[in-house]
């Protein structure tokens, strides 16, 4: 079980890069989350005690003043230790740049872990994101300057403590992961990415991959393109027709009987809940006023 304080954004004015929630998490011992594939990007940073991070197949510790990224589509799994389970905050967060900005704090693919000694600094950015419960104009400007000091703390930090197979294994994987978000709106096969990522032997790519992730490279593309199709529903007025064309899907029956079994329902009943749910936040808002 977990005690925990969260804070979700029902709007995205940010486009490019933005929160969606935030938290701040007291564990009991073998809490645990997942396996899970999330749809965005998370980073937990400890505040005290220790718990385990599993990507793929992969157990790493963390524990007091470090942290760790979750990226999109990749099944992860965490766990408060038994003797000392760990105190953590977390944000939650999406756009286009979202990468840029994590490369940029020196984390990646190839790069899941950080450690700072700025933990009262990076706890009280997360404790004062947490008290707007109701977002107007100015307050929506506010998060967003919290959320790039919140990375601005952790941009120096130390990335190596976790030394992660090795510099060539990673090259693989990001490179592998670059390509497909770049291209996953295309016919796109493994000997593509094989031969983007000047790797010969394709099996030896695929099994590095699910090792890493713990998904298969299809699996990813699969869930990258639905992740996608996700926010265009969500962003714009596109038609089914030209959303699944855009998420690499020559056949819109294709597109939609992949969505409803990822998603339980068709894109267009996803589309028509996304938008009511809209309106009945932006109802409730402007009751608060």
């Amino acid at each position: 079980m977990e005690t925990s304080y969260v804070l979700k954004i029902p709007d995205k004015k940010f486009q490019d890069f933005h929160l969606l929630f935030c938290g701040y998490g007291v564990c009991e011992p073998l809490h645990h989350f997942g396996p899970a594939v999330r749809p965005n990007y998370i980073i937990h940073f400890v505040l005290s005690g220790k718990g385990y991070y599993y990507v793929g197949e992969e157990k790493y510790t963390i524990g007091k003043g470090q942290g760790f990224l979750i990226l999109p589509d990749v099944l992860t799994r965490y766990e408060a230790d038994e003797k000392e389970p760990w105190t953590y905050i977390w944000i939650g967060f999406d756009g286009t740049h979202s990468m840029e900005h994590l490369r940029n704090i020196g984390l990646g693919a190839d790069k899941l872990f950080f450690q700072s000694s700025r933990l009262i600094e990076l706890e009280e950015v997360v404790m004062d994101m947490l008290q707007y419960k109701k977002l107007d104009v100015r307050d929506e400007y506010r998060i967003q300057s919290l959320l790039y000091l919140f990375f601005s703390l952790i941009a120096n930090s130390s990335s190596d403590f976790y030394k992660e197979e090795t510099s060539k294994e990673n090259d693989y994987i990001t490179k592998s992961i670059e390509f497909i978000q770049t291209h996953y709106n295309e016919k796109i096969k493994v000997t593509d990415i094989a031969h983007y990522v000047s790797l010969i032997n394709r099996s030896y790519l695929t099994t590095l991959f699910r090792k890493r992730t713990g998904v298969s490279i299809q699996q990813y593309l699969a869930q990258f393109r639905l992740t996608r199709a996700v926010e265009l529903l969500a962003l714009t007025d596109l038609s089914i027709e030209q959303i699944a064309e855009s998420c690499g899907y020559s056949d819109p029956l294709v597109f939609s009987k992949a969505f409803k079994r990822e998603k339980g329902v068709s894109p267009t009943k996803y589309r028509e809940r996304e938008r009511l749910e809209g309106m009945n936040t932006r109802e409730k808002r402007e009751g608060l006023r």
